[in-house]
């Protein structure tokens, strides 16, 4: 048998090569007096009744034997999703309807004559009867219409491990998860080596366990679907849990470039979080971040971005009167500014009733009139623009002294510094981080957002390839005006091309939130990591989890998570390269050894 084999592919590469053996020409096929076949080929074959060792490699082919009544699509993920090496063979040929039909009618004829005599008999006809006689009939008619075509279907699967006990351990395996799907194999007893072959890729079907299919089941069977993500354009987030393959995802050809982290404290979201800054970095984005830990500071450093940070005391200024006009095509950029502007002013009064929005939108106006600004303004790039204190003097004259005195710390009191000048900092780095530890508490979620809209403004000025990171986004929902405004950037954001990323702890902080739940909603890109018991269920109703994912996520470990890209669902393992770990992990030990 051995012998047989090695004369067959010995011809097979004669024939593939298309060279004609002769004396002349031995020379080309040997090589330090050994036969090119010998230099390709295995050293040993050893054959049994079911299974094969094959260069210490043990080897066990199995052919699907019985198919379910129906068939769905992706009928056969699990041999795509096998965690074990197999090597799966479809052997797919065409049945000339001349042929079919005969033995369709002939067929028919034997179900419904046994029909009949077991009705004549008393006997129940059950569906072992009525089933194939029924699809039989339909089969027949639709080919006849042109609608159908029948085909002869082999799938073989040759099992490989490296040793007897294991090969039995993953048949038994194998055979369980397709027995789970009504698909029953059978091991292709006595006869392994044309298993073998039948697998090989020469398109020979030597074992001929064929089974008839309609083109409609056929075609369930391929292509196949399975849980891989990878488009081309895209980055690498991580290694897919399932099946080992690289999960690629660009997040700027999904419905929005926005994206949301949800996980526990320890997780992994930030180191996850700048994995992906570092990759979007090499394709030429544009990644601002707004850190509340200052957990981005020793990327900014590594990667030479400009790193700001704001507190009472710091040089770098953001005035929240600026704006940019737009050359996007927005004649109505200051007035749109002016609709965020008061959500500002909202957050800095600590809340205002509408009778007292409606006064700060038009002391507002009235200020930029004083610097030259109207609602209609196209070109203004050389005028001023209002500080804090403007609107304060604005809002004294005409007697509103009750909202002036509520915003009279961020302009005479202890929070004076923070806005008293014009913006002196620019986003042309490819990096740029605003670092707001330092800023006091009941002031960071006013900085979030007042970044947020400046990024905003920028953005409008000169779209392009951007991300826009908000760690700790928690924070945007104690308030009402703060989550109403990031609720509205991440709508908006898509036409400007900016991608707006929230990470946060508890995720029921946004499902439970009806901002939050929108911010979730616009983010086409979700990425999930560890949940506790408090959250899941929520987690789970709002992204239409499976019972196993939701196992998942409540038992997975650092650095696993499960992305939700549009419609797909895929379990990662977030991995960063030798080179890149140094750049962004945060943990204590870790950071002292790479001093």
């Amino acid at each position: 048998m051995l012998t047989n084999l090695r004369t067959t592919i010995k011809k097979q590469i004669a024939k593939s090569i298309k060279v004609k053996l002769e004396p002349k020409k031995k020379l080309a096929w040997e090589f330090a007096g050994q036969d090119q076949v010998d230099l390709i080929s295995y050293s040993g074959l050893e054959e049994h009744p079911n299974y094969l060792v094959l260069d210490n490699k043990y080897l066990r082919t199995l052919f699907i034997s019985g198919y379910p009544y129906v068939a769905s699509t992706g009928w056969l993920n699990m041999l795509i999703n096998f965690n074990h090496n197999v090597d799966i063979s479809y052997h797919i040929e065409l049945v000339d309807p001349l042929m079919a039909l005969p033995k369709l009618s002939r067929k028919i004829t034997e179900l419904e004559s046994t029909r009949r005599v077991m009705i004549q008999q008393g006997k129940i006809v059950g569906s072992e009867i009525t089933d194939p006689l029924e699809s039989a009939i339909q089969l027949k008619d639709r080919i006849l219409r042109g609608q159908e075509k029948l085909f002869q279907i082999a799938i073989y699967i040759t099992i490989n491990a490296d040793s007897l006990i294991e090969l039995n351990k993953t048949t038994t395996l194998l055979e369980t998860v397709l027995a789970t799907k009504l698909f029953y194999t059978k091991v292709s007893m006595f006869q392994q080596l044309e298993g073998l072959q039948s697998v090989l890729p020469r398109g020979e079907n030597q074992l001929s366990q064929k089974r008839n299919l309609d083109s409609s089941s056929a075609a369930l069977t391929f292509p196949f679907t399975s849980s891989e993500l990878v488009q081309e354009s895209g980055i690498l987030y991580g290694i897919n849990k399932s099946n080992n393959s690289l999960v690629m995802i660009d997040r700027f050809s999904l419905n929005n470039a926005n994206s949301i982290i949800f996980a526990q404290s320890g997780s992994g979201k930030s180191y996850a979080a700048k994995v992906e800054i570092l990759r979007q970095l090499m394709q030429k984005t544009r990644v601002i971040v707004v850190d509340p830990e200052r957990e981005y500071k020793q990327l900014s450093e590594s990667l030479k971005g400009t790193y700001i940070k704001l507190s009472v005391k710091s040089q770098e200024k953001i005035n929240p009167f600026d704006f940019s006009m737009s050359s996007y095509g927005e004649e109505n950029s200051l007035a749109e500014h002016i609709q965020d502007l008061t959500e500002v002013i909202s957050l800095m009064a600590e809340g205002l009733t509408p009778e007292e929005k409606a006064s700060i939108d038009k002391s507002i106006i009235k200020t930029y009139k004083k610097f030259g600004w109207s609602l209609r303004s196209t070109n203004g790039k050389d005028k001023p623009y209002p500080l804090l204190k403007d609107l304060y003097k604005t809002l004294t004259e005409e007697g509103q002294v009750k909202l002036a005195t509520r915003l009279e710390k961020f302009v005479k009191g202890s929070l004076s510094t923070v806005f008293d000048s014009q913006t002196n900092i620019r986003l042309d780095n490819r990096l740029v981080i605003f670092d707001i530890k330092d800023l006091p508490e009941s002031l960071r979620q006013i900085m979030m957002v007042i970044v947020a809209n400046f990024v905003y403004n920028q953005v409008k000025t000169d779209p392009c390839k951007r991300l826009l990171v908000i760690d700790e986004g928690w924070l945007l929902l104690q308030h009402e005006e703060s989550a109403r405004f990031v609720a509205g950037l991440t709508r908006r954001a898509r036409k400007y091309y900016l991608g707006v990323s929230i990470i946060s702890q508890q995720a029921n902080d946004f499902l439970n939130n009806e901002y939050g739940k929108a911010i979730a909603s616009q983010a086409s890109l979700r990425i999930l990591m560890r949940q506790d018991t408090t959250t899941i269920r929520g987690v789970v109703e709002e992204f239409n989890l499976s019972e196993y994912e939701q196992k998942f996520l409540l038992t997975c470990d650092k650095g696993e998570a499960l992305i939700v890209a549009d419609q797909n669902h895929v379990a990662i393992k977030i991995v960063a390269s030798e080179k890149e770990h140094p750049l962004i992990t945060t943990h204590p030990a870790e950071r002292y050894l790479l001093r």
